[in-house]
């Protein structure tokens, strides 16, 4: 793997991020040989637009708080695929249906995954209906 740690270390804040607003199947690639803009793509969903935003500013807020500002954010009017882009890592959250049409995994198979250790919150279960 080509990404150094010093960008490492930012997208395992965004994804911890992206686990704590709830995001479903966070996954990241090293896209450092295909591409010369970026080294890593961050990828999340969410099941509506709404969840979409609050991951997009969880992972901003957590973020910033390290003083790193995305230098572009696309897509938030309708938020149904916002992209933050940081330079040297890219985060995309997708609603989920998005997340399937436009499967960024297919895209990227070729590309090492990289290693998250970001445990999800535990989400409280839903009643039984009797």
């Amino acid at each position: 793997m080509t990404v150094p740690d010093s960008v490492l270390k930012p997208v395992e804040i965004a994804a911890k991020a992206a686990a704590d607003k709830l995001a479903d199947n966070i996954v990241a690639f090293d896209v450092s040989e295909q591409l010369s803009i970026t080294d890593v793509f961050l990828i999340a969903s969410a099941g509506n637009e709404r969840q979409v935003g609050a991951i997009v500013d969880g992972v901003e807020e957590a973020l910033l708080k390290h003083k790193l500002k995305p230098t572009r954010r696309e897509g938030d009017r309708e938020n149904r695929w916002v992209l933050l882009d940081y330079l040297d890592f890219v985060v995309h959250v997708q609603h989920t249906e998005e997340r399937t049409l436009y499967n960024l995994e297919r895209l990227w198979k070729d590309c090492p995954q990289i290693p998250l250790h970001v445990d999800a919150p535990a989400r409280e279960a839903e009643p039984e209906a009797e």
